[in-house]
């Protein structure tokens, strides 16, 4: 493995830079340049193993991979996207965004919508899944574009990077509990998670939109351009909901989603809240099931003489939109399964040893590195997350992350924020989460690469540098 491993990470280099050459410089279509790259991955591999006199393939059935990555993805986060497409539309079609963007300007003034966004994504995504978040948000994000003139570049990047940011490092998310366990900090100790991410991610959240700010403003997004002023735009609806109907299809399924993580929150031998009624609330919570009451809140905005015809065009139309949206998924969860067919989470693995070379906060940015390796390599922060923890776990001691405060578990905390911290570096094209920013972003991905991907980059380097600030104060 160890001979191995160094080409397989310049095989994985190379087929990641073969999908931006394709759909950048030839113009291929995301979805065949993703296809094409992962093919040429999994052969090129494959070819590896066999040179290395591999007992198994590294990838034993190259097309099966392919094709249940390209499912597995989809069966995960498509109707997800389906159901955020059609609340989307409606949202648009009824004027309900006009009255969204109208509220939140209100409250933050025209001259900071991104500010906006980025706060409202960090808030969104304690509880909400990144991906789920973005889908609901994006329609107020195209309305507050089109009302400030501002580029959807920014504003999009501005709310995936709030979002990505609470993700990786604040409970009740999946990735940070589940990370907090493996290095076991009991259900009593999840509070310092919380009160320790809180803190970081706000600092990585702040990274990101400084990034959208500055490094943005001139790149161009696919998405239609306004032929007219807002208030021209906003004229042409006949009757706009109010604020309540407006908000009940994006914050009824995000409370939903939040009560279903909080339900499911550890808390001695169970959950917090246990039976049935914490069946009931965490089936209720799960972002399928929250979304599709998103979607009857929004189809009860229709006005009550509506065309039938109408309502299945819009509907129709927001199914077209989530069409090349799931494509476009389903590739890089393809390209996703055939990395994870590899040694090469193993490979980068063995790269740590046994932790005895390094103690304390240099530790920190030890395990910072390993997490980032595996996010880079297969895409997912959670799986980042919980593989990096689960092996540092036998480690702390050697680490030097065993110190506690008190009843404070620091050093396994900071450990958990370092590690949330790797799981940013970087979103690129075998994250699920990157074609959902590019996607309903409208950005190609040449320029999701010099906003999205940079702006997770900066977010992860400015995460682990408080982390270790914080490691050489309290270790």
């Amino acid at each position: 493995m160890t001979t191995t491993g160094p080409f397989l990470l310049l095989a994985l280099a190379a087929s990641i830079g073969l999908i931006v050459l394709l759909s950048g410089r030839f113009k291929l279509h995301p979805f065949l340049a993703i296809v094409l790259s992962t093919f040429a991955f999994g052969l090129a591999a494959m070819g590896i193993g066999a040179a290395a006199g591999s007992d198994e393939p590294y990838v034993a059935d190259l097309g099966g991979t392919i094709a249940e990555g390209f499912g597995s993805i989809l069966a995960g986060i498509g109707l997800v996207i389906i159901f955020g497409t059609i609340i989307g539309k409606v949202l648009e079609r009824t004027g309900a965004a006009v009255t969204l963007a109208d509220a939140v300007l209100r409250v933050v003034g025209k001259r900071h919508p991104a500010i906006a966004m980025s706060l409202m994504g960090w808030v969104v995504s304690i509880p909400v899944f990144c991906d789920s978040g973005y889908v609901v948000l994006s329609p107020l994000q195209r309305s507050i574009a089109r009302k400030t003139g501002r580029n959807p570049v920014v504003l999009g990047t501005a709310l995936a990077t709030g979002l990505y940011a609470s993700h990786t490092f604040v409970p009740p998310t999946p990735g940070p509990i589940a990370a907090a366990g493996n290095v076991g900090i009991g259900a009593d100790g999840l509070v310092w998670v919380i009160l320790f991410g809180i803190p970081v991610s706000l600092v990585a959240t702040i990274a990101g939109l400084a990034w959208a700010l500055r490094r943005t403003p001139n790149l161009e997004s696919a998405l239609p351009q306004a032929q007219q002023t807002f208030e021209e735009y906003k004229a042409q609806f006949e009757r706009i909901p109010g604020l309540g109907r407006a908000l009940a299809p994006i914050v009824v399924p995000i409370l939903l989603m939040a009560a279903g993580s909080v339900a499911s929150f550890p808390s001695g031998d169970g959950t917090l809240v246990g039976g049935a009624l914490g069946d009931v609330i965490a089936d209720l919570g799960t972002p399928v099931n929250a979304l599709l009451i998103g979607v009857l809140l929004a189809l009860a905005l229709l006005p009550a003489r509506r065309d039938a015809e109408v309502l299945t065009k819009w509907v129709g139309e927001g199914l077209s939109d989530a069409a090349i949206i799931l494509v476009i998924t389903g590739a890089g969860g393809a390209f996703g399964a055939v990395i994870k067919a590899t040694p090469i989470a193993d490979y980068i693995k063995s790269l740590i040893g046994d932790g005895s070379s390094v103690a304390g906060p240099v530790a920190l940015l030890v395990l910072f590195g390993l997490a980032a390796l595996l996010k880079t390599a297969q895409g997912s922060s959670t799986a980042a997350l919980i593989i990096t923890s689960t092996l540092a776990q036998p480690l702390l001691p050697a680490l030097g992350l065993d110190v506690t405060m008190g009843n404070i578990p620091v050093g396994q905390v900071l450990a958990v924020m370092a590690i949330g911290a790797g799981a940013m570096v970087v979103s690129h094209v075998n994250d699920s989460y990157f074609w959902v920013v590019t996607q309903f972003s409208g950005m190609s991905v040449s320029t999701a690469y010099r906003a999205h991907t940079a702006a997770t980059l900066v977010q992860g380097v400015t995460a682990i540098a408080f982390v270790l600030v914080l490691g050489v104060a309290l270790l």
